[in-house]
């Protein structure tokens, strides 16, 4: 029984190695396709990607030479890490990244590069582990979609001129350890993150953050006052409207009662006017 379950773990563990393999090998044409969108996407002003990436090599492995390329193997076009930091690059978001079906790490940080983040941008970087998009020229919103990269565990947007809120959707990221978007035009609530995994620095220099690690939202509190003053003043109309209706309720009883008093009989001096004016009409 031992040996029989020995022999399906290898088993396993054979045919998940073959998978991973297939899955490594089969997408080289793709990631070639990949690199080769990036640079036509992008201005290259200072020459790094037009003076090393060179697609006229057809050398096994020949793009993990290209400069900012890392593989899973050096001998096998597929890519595992793009790191393009600090290379003078100019253009929106380069989608083609779409084609690195295997990439795990992307670092765009300190260029030129402007425009938002593709709303799809799960389908596009979806099993990375870090994005650094820090120090450019993205704006717009941040896209909610960002929580739907369930691997990631760096994700820093720093420096660049992100409007609106952050989405709460972020806080869903379970292995995230490191998040940053200090220096944007961020306001309203930050996420409810773990603890460990922002400070204050984090969201430091944006328009009107507040929330976690920071000052708590002013509107929550002028929203809890006004109801609480509403609440007030509508408890206080009820008292006073029930005060008023108790008191007219003693004040017509009372004159009921001393109208009763004063006669007795009720009405009589009426009902002798009307025997009087029909014995004259007789």
């Amino acid at each position: 029984m031992l040996l029989s379950s020995r022999v399906l773990d290898i088993c396993g563990g054979v045919v998940l190695w073959l998978l991973l393999r297939s899955s490594l090998t089969l997408g080289v044409e793709s990631d070639i396709n990949c690199l080769k969108s990036i640079k036509h996407s992008l201005e290259d002003t200072y020459g790094y990607l037009n003076s090393s990436w060179n697609f006229n090599n057809n050398t096994e492995g020949y793009i993990c030479r290209f400069t900012g390329v890392e593989c899973w193997h050096p001998d096998e076009n597929k890519v595992l890490n793009i790191r393009l930091s600090d290379m003078g690059l100019k253009g929106p978001f380069p989608q083609g990244i779409a084609n690195c079906t295997s990439i795990t790490g992307l670092d765009l940080s300190n260029n030129k590069l402007f425009g938002p983040i593709p709303i799809n941008i799960s389908h596009i970087a979806g099993f990375v582990t870090t994005l650094d998009l820090s120090s450019n020229n993205f704006s717009g919103p941040i896209p909610a979609n960002l929580s739907n990269c369930s691997y990631l565990n760096v994700l820093k947007l720093d420096h660049n001129r992100f409007t609106g809120q952050i989405p709460p959707e972020l806080a869903l990221l379970s292995r995230l350890k490191q998040f940053s978007v200090s220096s944007n035009l961020l306001t309203g609530p930050v996420p409810n993150f773990n603890a460990s995994v922002t400070k204050a620095e984090s969201y430091a220099n944006n328009l009107g953050l507040c929330g976690g690690p920071l000052d708590a939202c002013v509107s929550s509190q002028k929203n809890s006052r006004t109801v609480i003053i509403v609440a007030s003043a509508v408890g206080g109309a009820t008292v006073a409207a029930l005060a008023v209706g108790v008191g007219l309720a003693f004040f017509f009883r009372r004159v009921s009662v001393r109208k009763k008093e004063e006669d007795p009989e009720g009405n009589k001096w009426a009902r002798s006017l009307k025997g009087t004016k029909g014995i004259k009409a007789s």
